[in-house]
């Protein structure tokens, strides 16, 4: 009996925090009526998305490295060397590019969002706002969403991109593959949603960093041991959705 009682403690818990999650996004999507302020989300899309170009850059570009140097050979064991370009281009747009920049933006991005808030928070500085009738939601919250939802989706471009242009280095100056039946694979097998897809991915992923982000950070624990808790969880947390979204929005888009 008491391992039931702990499972049905754990769920309980969990459920209570999903609902408190729900209960704080549907209050953010309702700030979204007044007016954005576009200086605070210009500041975090560069605070949170130019900041994370180098290392969305380096992961995509390895990524395209090595995912061409595991199918070019096999490909062209069966005289599939026309492919190359393709399959690399639509498993970029479509899966590895906007996971990829998701997960490194959970690690990033959300961790940064939580450690900034649950720092106010521990100083004081949200009770401050409320003292002073200004919304934490609006404040805090709806900025990052905005700019989360901008920014990951054009990391998701950058990525694409320099992820392909890996593909095409080992593909045409490791495997030996022509440059014109790379680039024309490319033309011939990918359409427009391949990528647009993505995108859609990206904006979807952007906004769950940022709500679980602030939220971990509005309930973080106090004291400094309490940031680094909230700072684990929101990434633990963020990754988790990112998949169970990534496999949910597959089956709707494609």
């Amino acid at each position: 009996m008491k391992l039931f009682e702990i499972i049905g403690e754990f769920i309980l818990h969990k459920l209570e925090s999903l609902g408190k999650i729900i209960i704080l996004y549907i209050g953010t999507l309702k700030q979204l009526k007044h007016r954005p302020r576009f200086g605070h989300i210009v500041s975090q899309m560069s605070h949170l998305g130019v900041d994370s170009l180098l290392i969305v850059s380096l992961t995509l570009l390895f990524t395209g490295v090595v995912f061409t140097l595991q199918t070019a050979h096999e490909l062209i064991r069966f005289g599939a060397q026309s492919t190359v370009g393709g399959i690399v281009s639509i498993a970029i747009g479509r899966e590895l590019g906007p996971v990829l920049v998701g997960v490194v933006c959970a690690g990033r991005v959300g961790a940064a969002i939580t450690a900034e808030v649950s720092t106010m928070k521990v100083t004081e500085q949200i009770d401050a706002l409320k003292v002073m009738a200004v919304s934490p939601l609006d404040y805090l919250i709806v900025p990052r969403m905005i700019a989360c939802m901008i920014a990951v989706p054009i990391l998701t471009v950058f990525g694409d991109l320099i992820g392909v242009f890996g593909g095409y280095i080992v593909a045409v100056y490791y495997s030996g593959i022509s440059s014109h039946v790379f680039m024309n694979s490319i033309s011939m097998f990918v359409e427009t949603y391949d990528l647009t897809g993505g995108l859609i991915k990206a904006v979807f992923f952007g906004n769950v960093i940022a709500v679980l982000g602030c939220y971990y950070g509005l309930n973080s624990p106090n004291g400094a041991e309490g940031v680094g808790i909230a700072t684990t969880k929101t990434v633990v947390a963020s990754i988790i959705a990112i998949f169970i979204l990534n496999a949910a929005l597959t089956f709707v888009i494609y």
